[in-house]
């Protein structure tokens, strides 16, 4: 590819991702007039790409917000402390390193060849949530994207037993504090492609990284497949979970199954016979000869 094109392709993904993130922000109303957004950067290709993306939207957005950016230093071993720090300053970014050491905590409590990911999670989680308040953040925003959305989705299910993903926005346990995560809508792949564009200095997670059994990846690697043997999938998946017909799942604690009734006209939401929803799945409904 020459360079002209590249230039062409590489313009064109920057725009569909801040594209992408604009709408995310816009239909969850993530960020508001005023806010000041702690966005957290761990040192990963999303997190990259996410600041990267508010920075940009940050110039021409029709509302003034604040950006600043945290690393966690976790002091895993060999950990490039240097590299953030000095990131942050070429960009010319308010930034904050809080240092704590969470990976020994993890690998003294957690069995050897055991996941960690989970433990991780909740001191990171913590940790963030104070930092928030030191700075007067009134966001926090993270780094998950499309992907993990709905690979989230498929854990609940095939592990946990849950119709649940991981929402755009939320509010934390103790209602103090608001996450939000506006690559919502911005495809793994393309975040990939992105970050080797922008050439971001990537930072590996050493803590979970030897880790290869992992129930997260084995999902991955599913969606991965689908998404090569069935192109639009991921993207029809994500449209579902932002259509949930509660009268069609199963749960009496989200639609009132037991009191159901019938009723001398049209009932809303009532089922077809899903004649039409066969009909357009390609389904042959003529009647079976003999049947």
């Amino acid at each position: 590819m020459n360079p002209q094109k590249e230039k062409y392709e590489a313009d064109k993904l920057a725009k569909r991702l801040r594209h992408y993130t604009g709408d995310a922000i816009h239909d969850f109303n993530m960020i508001e007039d005023g806010d000041r957004v702690m966005v957290c950067v761990s040192g990963g290709k999303d997190s990259f790409s996410l600041l990267h993306l508010l920075m940009s939207l940050q110039r021409n957005a029709p509302v003034h917000f604040d950006l600043i950016a945290v690393n966690l230093d976790q002091k895993q071993p060999g950990f490039p402390a240097h590299i953030l720090p000095e990131y942050f300053q070429k960009l010319g970014i308010e930034y904050r390193i809080v240092e704590r050491d969470t990976y020994s905590i993890v690998r003294r409590l957690i069995p050897a060849g055991q996941t960690t990911c989970s433990l991780c999670s909740r001191l990171r989680r913590g940790i963030l949530y104070k930092t928030a308040d030191e700075l007067g953040a009134t966001k926090i925003a993270l780094g998950h994207h499309r992907d993990d959305l709905l690979e989230t989705l498929f854990l609940n299910m095939f592990y946990g037993g849950k119709l649940k993903a991981m929402p755009p926005k939320l509010i934390s346990d103790d209602g103090r504090h608001i996450v939000i995560r506006p690559l919502a809508y911005c495809r793994e792949k393309d975040i990939e492609k992105f970050s080797q564009i922008q050439e971001f200095p990537i930072i590996p997670c050493d803590l979970c990284g030897s880790q290869p059994n992992l129930q997260r990846k084995v999902i991955k690697n599913m969606m991965r497949d689908w998404d090569h043997r069935f192109p639009g999938s991921l993207e029809s998946m994500l449209r579902a979970v932002q259509n949930v017909v509660p009268s069609h799942l199963a749960d009496p604690k989200l639609y009132d199954f037991r009191n159901l009734k019938t009723q001398e006209f049209p009932f809303p939401g009532g089922d077809l016979a899903f004649d039409e929803d066969c009909a357009v799945a390609g389904f042959d409904l003529r009647p079976i000869p003999n049947a």
